[in-house]
């Protein structure tokens, strides 16, 4: 995590660690919050190996390896999260079989510019995912994960961004003139 980030964070933990609340049971959206997080994440994990198994490109991979670690060390901390507070884990996808990238045809296999909006796609459902958790979470450790999740996400989003960019495959909106004003 970047510096910027770190500081935030212990600021915040800071700030949480100061309340001094008891430790609650959590209720039902928080629960619920957890285990749709998991399921989410884990399928997340499903599609970047997906594109591990089609891509040949150098950068595309690494910024694929790059997200497979953030979604891994996610999924571990709120599974254990979730087994230390009796919550049953949901069933999920099991992971797919490494696969060159020459052995999949064209037509099945995904390109570049796929793969990366894909991972953009997801990286936006998964941060406000986490920001929908942490407004729902009662608990000042469930708002703390949620809120260092989000931050992950938000700065491995702009390396996907740059990438995209770089690349030309951000997915631009058309611009919007008010009218009265020049066209460009």
């Amino acid at each position: 995590m970047p510096n910027a980030l770190e500081a935030i964070f212990n600021m915040l933990r800071i700030s949480f660690d100061n309340t001094n609340e008891p430790k609650s049971l959590l209720h039902v959206i928080e629960v619920g919050d957890l285990w749709k997080y998991v399921t989410l994440i884990e399928e997340f994990i499903r599609y970047e190996e997906l594109g591990l198994n089609t891509t040949a490109d150098d950068e595309v991979r690494e910024m694929l390896t790059d997200v497979v670690k953030v979604c891994e060390t996610q999924v571990k901390r709120v599974s254990n999260f979730m087994k230390n507070e009796g919550i049953p884990l949901p069933d999920v996808t099991s992971s797919k079989p490494n696969s060159s990238p020459k052995d999949v045809p064209l037509g099945v296999k995904l390109t570049d510019d796929e793969i990366a909006n894909g991972v953009a796609f997801k990286l936006v459902t998964c941060s406000q995912a986490c920001a929908k958790g942490q407004v729902d979470s009662i608990r000042s450790d469930l708002g703390l994960m949620w809120t260092q999740f989000f931050l992950e996400w938000t700065a491995i989003g702009a390396t996907v961004k740059t990438l995209m960019r770089k690349r030309g495959w951000l997915k631009v909106p058309p611009y919007y003139y008010t009218p009265g004003s020049p066209q460009r």
